[in-house]
């Protein structure tokens, strides 16, 4: 009798993991379903990516389509940045001097520039904090020439196994013309993958000061609070990059609504979320709201899913 309980015991154990495995898969092709409806109700082309439950649960819908990335590659350059800081190259409290003609026109966003409209040196730092925390395009397109190029920031990621993406384009040749931001993309399971690259503690490529540094950035962003956190409860701590094309006059269509970040759970777990929008004849509050739909949905599941 006692052996029979010996085996048994075990049995059950994995027949109540398999269970709950079960319950909780059944569980995400529930959440699929709830967004792929929230999606079929707007006008719009969306890509989603979502990893969450210590990467156990993952979900993408158009995850491997190639969206333009607009402001989210600051993200990405930021880091590009970083990288060199860690080897010595630069450093954070650097200054950088970036005269009037590095200033973006009138008509480009730039905090950096209405502050200083003569120019001013800045430290590397705050210019990572312009470009992340504010999505400055003149502090985007300095920090580009301090790693080289929009390839070299390219070359970076692929170095470090992410190779769907590709960046072309600085901000101001990028807006130069419309069809221009299209080679500057990458696919919403991309946005995921590189975020848990650079957001988990073990093997991460930078250091834990530039680590530091990079994330609280994305905790302070100030655009898109309508996007992942609009729906989310007050207080919920997402660190995010935004991106957005503005809309065709001529068309009427907007090429891109993104938004891709990371969610701390009242558990103090968290999941990664990418949307891109693309191809949408949905005004611009609709696509917001289309992103936080979407994240409260994924909010929704992760925060029920062990109760």
């Amino acid at each position: 009798m006692k052996r029979f309980q010996f085996v048994f015991i075990p049995f059950l154990i994995f027949l109540f993991s398999f269970q709950l495995s079960f319950a909780q898969n059944d569980s995400l092709v529930l959440l699929k379903k709830k967004i792929e409806q929230i999606i079929s109700q707007k006008n719009s082309v969306v890509g989603v990516s979502i990893i969450g439950n210590n990467g156990r649960d993952t979900l993408s819908i158009l995850g491997d389509k190639k969206f333009p990335m607009q402001s989210v590659f600051k993200f990405h350059i930021a880091l590009a940045v970083l990288d060199l800081v860690d080897k010595g190259k630069l450093s954070l409290d650097q200054t950088v001097k970036v005269g009037k003609k590095d200033l973006m026109p009138s008509g480009f966003w730039s905090p950096l520039r209405d502050e200083n409209p003569n120019g001013g040196s800045f430290t590397i730092e705050k210019l990572i904090q312009y470009a992340v925390s504010h999505s400055d395009n003149t502090a985007c397109d300095v920090l580009i020439k301090l790693v080289g190029s929009p390839k070299d920031v390219e070359k970076y990621f692929k170095k470090n196994n992410i190779q769907d993406i590709q960046i072309t384009y600085n901000e101001h040749d990028m807006q130069a013309k419309w069809e221009n931001m299209f080679q500057n993309w990458t696919t919403p399971k991309a946005a995921s993958k590189t975020m848990m690259l650079f957001y988990e503690k073990e093997n991460n490529p930078i250091s834990k000061n530039s680590y530091f540094v990079f994330w609280r950035t994305n905790f302070e962003t100030t655009t898109g609070e309508k996007r992942i956190k609009g729906k989310l409860p007050v207080g919920t701590h997402v660190a995010h990059k935004t991106g957005w094309s503005g809309t065709n006059k001529e068309t009427g269509i907007t090429a891109a609504v993104n938004d891709i970040g990371i969610v701390v759970l009242p558990n103090d777990q968290h999941f990664y979320i990418s949307v891109f929008i693309t191809e949408s004849k949905e005004n611009f509050d609709s696509n917001e709201e289309l992103i936080a739909d979407i994240a409260k949905a994924a909010y929704d599941y992760f925060v029920n899913l062990k109760k």
